[in-house]
């Protein structure tokens, strides 16, 4: 089976990495193709042996793409193809039926309650979404709570398949030395302790919230935001104004891959080993997936939004807990779960449950029945 996938973009962000650890995993020849910005999730796809092409869209109404895609799709010959994320799924469904391809996937990654991939959800975006998505086979959505907000929205129930976002449990599992070392190239402060943010730095994941919560907390107590985006200057200022800028560490976009010998050494999961507790301010998820490589690592996590963890029984994630969403909520917490020191480091049931390994093997089903033109439920 050879396998196209579509994706808006490629820089570092949840559904670019998880496409990368998917492709990893799928036993199928798979090619991509990113309608704009390669970026850096480009050039480990690349590294990985994969063959990527960039399709040098520009914009939303750049419709002279539809046809340069077309292209690729009818001259690689594939059996499927994949998309992913809003535009992509859009251009992606419409391009694999001119060429041909019945069989269309599409995962849809970031649809909150009000929002998709930071867009409103006018009726505008609703009506097209909906309009393409017929085109395809399967909807697969990343959690039951965006399964449930699909059918909401109008996909049929019958076109709707759930496949979690998965994680390489072994890759963020807990390594004392690890921590140390990264730690030390932090600059940390021997026995600070380390309240954890990750993700995209947009409005919509709040992370000033927990700016503002640091100022309410021990001076001992710093804040380590790894990811970048538009919003870092604001929460600079943020810092600043708050008289906690000396205290709040900002890393920059940092891919979910192997550091490279002689390189920094600061990837995602040795960040994540360097913390304390990983908070996660955002109160719109699709998944949730840094507190489930939190988890992996075996961090205790506080969190406004993750249906990832809602979606289990709490057995699963023991060391997860529900905070309402303010800052003052956060401080609290923060410092109850400081107060009961540190845990054992290890991956609680709910990690090991989104294995990547088990969301390939359910992607291979919903691949297998769409080829066959049959529904895979």
């Amino acid at each position: 089976m050879k396998a196209l996938h579509v994706i808006t973009g490629l820089g570092v962000g949840g559904a670019e990495q998880q496409l990368r650890l998917l492709v990893r995993h799928l036993p199928v020849d798979c090619d991509v193709v990113t309608l704009t910005n390669p970026g850096a999730v480009a050039e480990d796809l690349t590294a990985d042996g994969v063959r990527v092409m960039h399709l040098g869209m520009h914009g939303n109404r750049d419709l002279s793409a539809l046809p340069r895609l077309v292209r690729e799709i009818r001259g690689g010959r594939y059996d499927v193809v994949h998309t992913h994320l809003y535009r992509a799924c859009v251009y992606g469904r419409i391009a694999a039926r001119l060429a041909g391809v019945r069989a269309v996937v599409a995962t849809e990654h970031s649809l909150g309650d009000s929002q998709m991939e930071g867009r409103r959800l006018t009726s505008g975006v609703r009506a097209l979404y909906l309009a393409s998505e017929r085109l395809g086979r399967s909807t697969v959505a990343v959690s039951p709570t965006v399964a449930e907000r699909l059918r909401r929205w109008g996909v049929p129930g019958p076109r709707i398949e759930v496949v979690p976002n998965g994680i390489d449990v072994a890759r963020f599992r807990f390594d004392a030395d690890r921590r140390e070392s990264t730690r030390r190239r932090l600059g940390l402060p021997q026995g600070a302790y380390v309240v954890g943010g990750v993700g995209r730095l947009t409005a919509g994941k709040r992370f000033e919230v927990l700016v503002r919560a640091l100022a309410e907390l021990p001076d001992d107590v710093w804040l380590l935001l790894v990811g970048g985006g538009p919003e870092e200057n604001v929460l600079r200022r943020t810092a600043q104004a708050a008289g906690v800028a000396d205290r709040v560490l900002f890393t920059g976009e940092r891919p979910n891959t192997e550091a490279a010998p002689g390189g920094s050494g600061l990837d995602l999961p040795s960040l994540i080993g360097a913390m304390d507790t990983l908070a996660s301010p955002s109160a719109e998820e699709a998944f949730g997936l840094a507190v489930v490589e939190a988890l992996a690592a075996g961090l205790p996590v506080l969190y406004v939004s993750c249906p990832a963890v809602d979606d289990l029984p709490p057995s699963a994630a023991p060391f997860a807990r529900r905070v309402q969403g303010g800052a003052d909520s956060f401080v609290r917490a923060l410092r109850q779960v400081r107060a009961q020191g540190p845990g054992p480091r290890s991956a609680p049931e709910a990690a090991h449950h989104y294995s990547i390994a088990r969301s390939a093997d359910r992607l291979m089903d919903i691949y297998t029945a769409a080829t066959l033109g049959v529904s895979s439920a």
